[in-house]
């Protein structure tokens, strides 16, 4: 029998290609979806988007008999909704982030391995076929240890067409958590290492001055097991017009005792710049994985297991992006993680 869904929240886009691979994939059942933002559900009926069923998500967790939930809300509802999910006995899959606290986050772990359900995050970047081929290059030991890595995840802030709950207070969470959480898991994804401590970080408010308690810049520092420093910009500073076009969106070099390696999202190929060669190769990427945080969450609620994108790593880079964003939002250093 498929898995049945239920989708609560369509406020930002992300949820659309879990929701449409939930309809196409044959393991899943679309079976229920609440919009409980009244200008949504009317955006939703007159696109066609996607087929709203309620306007009480706890009603409908009440009335529908789901195997998951899946959230795509504000920011700053998730948690709240996650714990609802769980409480009523139902895996939990969610854009990122899951949430916007760390009294969230524990509430969340403590109810999850108290029920045993899984809770998944679609956290993609592991499913590129670049990022997949700099792990199996760095995994096979191409630049050696690993002592230094550079993370360039600006996006454009898009003002009057970037969903206008961003600017609300409460309601976004930081842009750290918001961002960075995808190199909080690549990054020990690749290199198989885990981060230990927030060295620095720093998070305020650059370009919409007519609001001020948004704060679109964020900058980190953090260290790593083996003592490999990591330095990120997750800032929206890219320029609207050219939106997420450019190699710069997502570029990312690792720094070997043997050489480099840097691809981005928008880049051809893998740039693998050997200690000892006069010029860098041009690795092709990998075969992607479109849609492996859901096959990996599937795995793990039919089967127990999977190779792919766990709980504890859904959890793990949850910690560390909060605890990053506590930490440059209040000008803490050396912040254990």
């Amino acid at each position: 029998m498929p898995i049945k869904i239920a989708f609560v929240g369509f406020r930002h886009a992300h949820i659309f290609d879990l929701y449409n691979r939930a309809r196409e994939w044959p393991e899943y059942e679309v079976i229920a979806a609440c919009e409980e933002d009244a200008d949504t559900r009317k955006t939703l009926a007159e696109n066609g988007n996607a087929e709203i069923t309620h306007d009480d998500y706890r009603k409908m967790l009440d009335e529908v008999p789901c195997d998951v939930v899946a959230i795509g809300d504000y920011y700053g509802k998730r948690g709240s909704i996650v714990l609802d999910a769980l409480r009523r006995g139902k895996h939990v899959i969610a854009d990122k982030p899951i949430c916007t606290s760390l009294s969230e986050l524990h509430r969340i772990a403590s109810v999850s391995a108290r029920k045993k359900l899984s809770v998944g995050c679609m956290l993609d970047m592991r499913d590129k076929g670049l990022f997949i081929k700099v792990r199996e290059l760095i995994r096979e030991g191409a630049i050696g240890e690993v002592n230094a890595i550079t993370i360039g995840g600006q996006h454009p802030l898009l003002l009057g067409t970037r969903p206008g709950w961003y600017f609300e207070p409460g309601k976004h969470g930081g842009t750290i958590n918001d961002i960075g959480i995808h190199a909080f898991d690549l990054v020990p994804w690749v290199t198989g290492k885990q981060f230990v401590e927030v060295t620095a970080a720093r998070s305020w408010n650059a370009v919409p001055k007519d609001v001020p308690h948004f704060k679109d810049a964020g900058q980190f520092m953090l260290r790593m097991e083996n003592d490999c420093g990591v330095m990120g910009e997750v800032s929206y500073f890219m320029p609207d017009t050219m939106g997420y076009t450019l190699e710069l969106y997502w570029r990312m070099t690792f720094f070997g005792t043997g050489g480099i390696i840097e691809t981005s999202i928008n880049s051809q190929a893998v740039m693998l710049a050997k200690n000892g060669a006069s010029e860098p190769e041009m690795v092709p990427p990998a075969e992607g994985a479109p849609g492996g945080y859901l096959r990996s969450f599937t795995e793990e609620i039919t089967t127990g297991r999977t190779d792919g994108l766990t709980t504890a790593d859904v959890f793990r880079a949850t910690e560390v992006a909060l605890i990053t964003q506590s930490a440059g939002d209040t000008g803490r250093c050396h912040v254990h993680v």
